[in-house]
Order: C-alpha cells, then structure tokens, then sequence
C-alpha cells in the first residue's frame, strides 16, 4: 500500500516534561528535562493512533549546552556562546553522540537511544532525526568520534581565510570579539583567529542577532571571491559529513531532515545522497529549503525527497486564516508546484514558527481547521504537526532565552503544559485535558487518519473547482475553497470555511472535472457521506446541477461516494 507521510515533531527534552513550576532561565536541576525513555510503548502507539506514520526527534544530537557533563567525558561549554541554559539543538558539539540531557543515565545516552529506534518502530512509526550540515557549535568537540576519525578543524591551516582543505572559515589575525558580553578573566571566551558564524557571517564582530552560538563549515565555496567552487578533489568536510550520515544510518533510523540545506551546496547533496542510499536505500532526505527559485534544484540535483514548502503554502494559508489574503489564491500556489507537488512538506506549526494558538498567529487552533484540511488532503505529499499542535498548545510562556513571542522554546528547560496534561503521568490520554482540547485532538485524529483511510486522498488524483465558483454567487471564493480527490471508483469533494460564521454553499462541478476523473455524471443522486459528522444524504452529482452543503465557521467538510466499479471507466492513478 503506498503510505501518505504523516510526520509528528516532537521536541524531544520538552516531550515528557512534567515539572509545573519551572521558571524563566531555570536549570536543569531547576526545570527538568524530558528523556528517550519518556516515549513508552503507550506514548508512541497513541502517536501512530492519531495517524502519525514518522516521527521527526528533534535535539537528538549532542549540542552545546550550559549544563556541566565534564564528569562524563564531555567538554564543558563557555556559557557566553550558549543560548539559553538547555543550549541550541543546532549549534552541534559532537556530531557523533547525543545529548546527555536526554538520557536517564548519560553514561549509557548512545543505548538508551538505540532503544529508542527500536521502541519507535515496534509502535509501527518510522524515525527522522535532525543532520545539522551547515554549522556546529563554536566549541565544537567530538568526544565520540570513532577511532582513526579526524575532529572537524584539526588539520585546518588557521592562517588563511579560506582553503579547500579547511573545515572551517577564518578571520586571520582577528580575535572574536561578538558584540554582546563574552565573559571577562577565566571565564571569558576566547577564539584565536575568529572563525566565521554560521549564517555566513564572515566577520570577527557578530551581533546578538547573528547565530554567533555557531561557527559555519566550509565546503569548498570561497565566499569572499565570487563564491569560487572548489570541489575537485572532494573537500575534506564532504567526507567526514558523508561518514557522519553514514553513522547515523546505522543505527536504523529511516530519515533526516536537514537543517538549512540551502546554505550547503547543491552538488554536496547530489554527491552524499545516492551514497547514502546506496547503503540504506529506505532513508528520506527532507530539507530545510526557502528559496522556491531554487526547489527543482535541490530536487533534482540534490536528490533530496522532499522540501518544506514554508514559502509557498504556510505562509499562504496563515494569511489566508488572518484574513489577508483569498482563499481563491490557494490555486495559483499549488499550480507553481505543481510539477514537484510530490515532494512538498506542508505543515502550519513547526519549532521556528510561531504556535497556531498563539496570539501572534490565530489566537484560536479552530480557525486553521480549513487550513490544516486543505494543507494534509489537497495532494499526496507529506504532512507534518508539531506536538502540542493538536491539543491548541499556545506557545505564549516565557521561558527565558527564547521570550515570550509565540514559539515553544528551543533554548531553555522547560515543560509543555497542554502536552503535560496529555502526558498524565505517562497515562497518555485525554482525562487531564480540557473540553476544548478533547474536541480538538479528536478532529485532528480524524483528519489525520483519514489521510491514509482513504486510498483518493492517500493516493488519488487532485481537480481544484475553484475556477468555476469565482463568480458564483453561491460560493464565496474569498472565504471559502473546494477541490475533488478521486481514486478508481470513490470520489471525495472537500470544501472548507476560512469565515467566521456557518455558511450554505452551492459549488458548481464542471464537465472537465468528470472528463478529467473518469467519474461518471448521473442525471439523478449520488449516496454521499460526510467523514467527519457521519451525516448521509443523497446529493445530485453532474454538472447541470450544483453540490449545495452547509459548512460551520473555521470547518470543512468531506464528502465521500463510491460507485459500482461495473458502472465506471476506471484507470490507475
């Protein structure tokens, strides 16, 4: 059965998390910190339940941090180049090791991990963890490393700005010196030369804004010379980034998502993948790209999987929720796509966006209903939430480091309080939770499972019907968006609500739509049931008459019919 991607973001220090009382900047010892062994049969099963088929771990792999590990072999970071007291998942500091606070005993962190794959796959979810290829920790440190492997910079000739050989960029003769406090006396940090920051930072003088936390990799592209390529022979990073993917594949995880894939060269990714793959011929490379000039690119010669289509889609539909924009405008966003829509990651909450709920984005997780529908069953790409998601998690405490502004913090220790409820002393229900949570996790398990339920939305072809209802006066084409998903002998119409009140709509069907389908066109009614209410009614289905349907404020519906296979042409799609 071809399997429509479902993917679950879980921050996994956060997940399991049940201290009530955490405070702003709080310790580890203050705050707590989830664990692998917080994801129990139980936990992953009702993950899968809710219609999940991966789960993306995100903060798998060892970073730097202001908690002190030295009693475990692990260098202690300077805190002055540490954000926040938990530290950044993406400023890596052993590219070959996980996180200490992850495990129950860190000692045995890299077993506790491995458990974790196989409890993840017992549960019937596949794993994606975070490959950060871009940057790493300033005080980058690999206390893990196998024996014979070389250390990111070891071999680097510090004296030159750039060179092929070089892991890393430098600012000779320039000490760094951030333009923030970076500690004074022992405990200052210092760095000799400066090496440059990773968002292409190549100065000795970042500011609080840069990603200072972080020094850039260097892949062969000679920045401050017309971005010269030098690629022959294959830079010494290519390689060890190559083993560092080969390691983790062994451990039988099934994906990466790579972080900020586009400020690594297209020909890096076109070299490593089919290496990969080679060795591990089931692993998904997902990236992290924003650019859309540059989607085909990383497609075709990347050979990545799929693309976040944050751009495109996710911004949209959160303009379109925030009433800026028509719904109408979905069709010309898909239709830029369409050649590669395949391979598109949608989601409306991932860690760097701000939580649905929260009142920089709706104030309300009901009013992206329609979006979550048209974002999971528009086409057959895969889908994405992010814990907390689902139970209209608002993201408006403030942590420490990472504010108030919206976000779930990356930075701090802290606990989720809408997860912690579900969490319930590792019960994993909904006794804790409130009406309004109860609702909504419901309707996203129904959402979500009927995505792969249903083989025309799992794998069915996609007609829009919005060009033949912009200037129906039954149909607001600002407020509301329809589309048919169509697989042999079923057919299911999907409209959805942007507005904030109940609506009678009329949607006219085309004859395109039946030549295009090869669903036949009746003079009478068709048996139609609505997958979300249950409701059941016999619906005229051609194109002299038009499908009319009530559908709530912020909702969709989902109408579903199957005929006779004798009395169809059918093809496979």
């Amino acid at each position: 059965m071809n399997q429509k991607i479902i993917i679950y973001q879980v921050f996994t220090r956060l997940f399991g998390n049940t201290n009530k009382r955490c405070k702003p900047n709080g310790t580890l010892q203050e705050n707590g910190c989830g664990k692998f062994s917080d994801f129990t049969e139980k936990a992953l099963r009702e993950i899968h339940a809710l219609g999940c088929t991966h789960i993306w771990y995100t903060g798998i792999i060892e970073h730097a941090t202001q908690t002190d590990y030295s009693r475990y072999g692990i260098h202690k970071d300077n805190p002055f180049v540490v954000k926040g007291m938990a530290g950044s998942p993406y400023a890596i500091k052993d590219y070959y090791d996980v996180d200490p606070d992850l495990a129950d005993n860190p000692h045995n962190r890299m077993v506790e991990f491995e458990a974790l794959v196989a409890r993840t796959h017992e549960a019937n979810l596949k794993m994606i963890i975070d490959f950060v290829p871009n940057h790493v920790a300033r005080q980058y440190h690999s206390d893990k490393k196998p024996t014979g492997v070389k250390d990111l910079g070891e071999n680097d000739n510090t004296d030159e700005y750039f060179s092929p050989n070089n892991n890393f960029y430098y600012i000779p003769r320039q000490e760094f010196c951030g333009q923030f406090p970076l500690g004074e006396g022992d405990e200052k940090y210092r760095e000799y030369p400066a090496k440059a920051t990773g968002n292409d930072c190549f100065g000795a003088y970042p500011c609080i804004n840069d990603w200072y936390e972080t020094v850039k990799l260097n892949y062969g592209i000679d920045y401050l010379n017309n971005r010269q390529t030098h690629f022959d022979p294959i830079p010494n990073t290519w390689i060890k980034m190559r083993d560092i993917l080969l390691f983790w594949a062994s451990k039988q995880i099934d994906g990466f998502r790579c972080d900020m894939a586009e400020m690594v060269p297209t020909a890096f990714w076109g070299w490593v993948i089919p290496q990969i793959k080679e060795k591990y011929p089931h692993i998904d490379f997902i990236a992290e790209v924003y650019n859309p000039n540059e989607y085909r690119n990383y497609l075709f010669n990347g050979k990545f999987d799929y693309l976040y289509d944050k751009v495109g889609l996710y911004d949209l539909l959160r303009e379109i929720t925030g009433g800026y924009r028509p719904a109408s405008q979905i069709t010309y966003c898909w239709q830029s796509l369409d050649d590669i829509k395949k391979h598109m990651l949608n989601f409306l909450e991932n860690h760097d966006e701000q939580r649905i709920a929260s009142e920089y984005f709706a104030g309300n997780p009901q009013k992206a209903i329609p979006a979550l529908v048209v974002s999971s069953m528009m086409n057959t790409n895969p889908f994405m939430i992010y814990f907390g998601q689902e139970l209209g998690e608002t993201g408006m405490d403030c942590e420490g480091f990472s504010g108030r502004d919206g976000r779930t913090t990356i930075f701090d220790y802290w606990s989720v309080s809408s997860v912690r409820n579900w969490v319930n002393n590792k019960k994993f229900n909904l006794s804790q939770l409130s009406p309004e949570q109860k609702e909504l996790r419901t309707l996203y398990k129904k959402i979500l499972t009927l995505c792969n339920k249903e083989k025309a939305i799992r794998e069915g072809m996609f007609f829009d019907l919005m060009y033949v209802n912009l200037d129906n006066p039954q149909f607001n084409a600002y407020k509301q968006y329809c589309f048919i998903r169509k697989y042999n002998n079923e057919l299911i119409l999907i409209a959805v609500n942007f507005d904030h009140c109940d609506v009678n709509i009329a949607i006219k069907i085309p004859q395109h739509a039946f030549d295009i389908t090869e669903f036949p066109k009746t003079s009478g009614k068709l048996p139609f049931k609505e997958l979300l209410s249950g409701e059941e009614k016999e619906i005229p289905f051609n194109s002299e008459k038009t499908f009319d349907t009530a559908i709530k404020a912020y909702s969709a519906v989902i109408w579903k019919t199957k005929i006779s296979k004798n009395a169809t042409r059918t093809k496979k799609i």
